[in-house]
């Protein structure tokens, strides 16, 4: 087994459930098997969108945050069903039970994957038997498909799963990275989202491989600590451990409260505003982490329901920043209608450990005075029951989340 298992290095499975919504509805309903199916918020809805889809439907072009409309153009015999989050829930409690029979060392990063550290578990077999194992029971005992990545770290675990769906079981070791890794296209590699893979293109970087031998210092310049994080990553570093505590690591951290009464006063709004900011700080400090992304809710009398997200352009931190933020979008998107529920997310976490925000002069001089003009927008807002300001309205800045992570995290920690 000493070939397997490396005395001075680490052996990780990442385990992904395939199309786990969909697999959940038809191992519940199994009439539904080999067809074209896709979980929607409000599938009556043509605006509804799709939270994810059955390998059935993707082959029609079938996405995640494709309106319900759009997937039922691309495919006249989709069936679209509303979530059941409890039954979701209740099948990945039973997968990471089966997980952790056998180890402990198990890091929840969503309701339907996880990572492995099975470095210790020599005596159960080689690392694809191990893996072999697991699979047959979530697929015999649960009648759900997963994929497993193995591999010396998170990353090279992650980007291995991806790499054979549905079913598969795929091994990713440093001396494959040329054949295996460097040949993708940098849009496939996880942590390379739309924005910085467009970034990337511009300084010629097309694949993962051309990312892993250009000039950190170019990398750094435009994506700052981020740049080198992915070149590390594309080579094949990642020192992370599997931390079974870490249950919120690069997720999000939010809450949201149902108001006493409908209200379209907006005053009252920045007060709850206000304090969900300050509970957001609370729990981002004590995790401590920095923010990319705050995403605001707004639920209204009639209980639909908006999320719009903000890309930042500096890491936060304070409750302050967060309420800015959220007010910002609020201010652009409220429709003027009764409000019954508001919730903050703080989204794109990174450890703090690993931000350092260097302010020269400029920089300084704009975050102070943006500290002031929030101060008097705030007075006169109170003063006149409204901000007397326009702001510039910009459409990129609102993006569709359809995720309960956070609930299910949140859980899955406390139980």
């Amino acid at each position: 087994m000493s070939k397997w298992y490396p005395k001075n290095g680490r052996v990780i499975f990442h385990v992904d459930m395939n199309s786990f919504y969909a697999s959940v509805e038809m191992a519940f309903d199994p009439s539904l098997k080999g067809k074209p199916l896709a979980i929607a918020g409000n599938p009556e809805e043509r605006r509804g969108i799709v939270v994810t889809s059955s390998y059935e439907a993707r082959k029609y072009g079938v996405k995640t945050t494709m309106p319900v409309g759009e997937a039922r153009r691309l495919c006249k015999d989709l069936i679209v069903m509303s979530p059941t989050f409890e039954r979701y829930r209740a099948a990945s409690k039973e997968m990471f039970k089966i997980l952790a029979e056998v180890t402990d060392m198990i890091q929840p990063v969503s309701i339907d994957e996880g990572y492995m550290d099975i470095t210790a578990c020599h005596e159960q077999g080689s690392p694809p038997e191990i893996a072999n194992r697991i699979q047959s029971r979530i697929k015999n005992e649960l009648d759900l498909p997963c994929s497993i990545g193995i591999a010396p770290n998170k990353f090279l675990a992650k980007m291995a799963s991806d790499m054979k769906k549905p079913m598969g079981i795929t091994i990713l070791r440093k001396r494959d990275l040329p054949n295996k890794l460097w040949t993708l296209p940098i849009e496939e590699m996880y942590g390379v989202g739309e924005k910085t893979a467009g970034k990337l293109r511009k300084m010629k970087v097309e694949t993962i491989g051309d990312l892993a031998n250009h000039q950190v210092i170019e990398l750094k310049s435009v994506l700052g600590i981020n740049g080198e994080r992915l070149q590390n990553r594309a080579n094949g570093i990642d020192n992370r451990p599997v931390d079974p505590e870490a249950v919120h690591e690069f997720k999000s951290i939010g809450t949201s409260t149902t108001l006493p009464h409908d209200t379209t006063d907006e005053v009252e709004v920045r007060q709850v505003l206000r304090r969900l900011a300050a509970k957001v700080e609370a729990r981002m400090k004590k995790k401590s982490v920095l923010a990319r992304n705050v995403q605001l809710m707004i639920r209204y009398h009639d209980r639909k329901t908006i999320t719009r997200s903000r890309q930042l352009p500096d890491f936060i931190e304070t409750a302050d920043e967060l309420f800015q933020a959220a007010f910002h979008q609020f201010d652009e998107h409220w429709n003027q209608q009764p409000i019954r529920l508001l919730g903050i997310t703080a989204q794109d976490l990174v450890e703090q450990a690993e931000v350092t925000q260097q302010l020269d002069l400029f920089s300084y001089q704009q975050h102070a005075g943006k500290e002031k003009l929030y101060q008097v927008i705030d007075t006169l807002t109170e003063k006149y029951g409204h901000n007397p300001f326009q702001k510039l309205k910009n459409p990129s800045d609102a993006r569709v989340t359809t995720s309960f992570q956070k609930d299910f995290l949140d859980d899955f920690k406390n139980k």
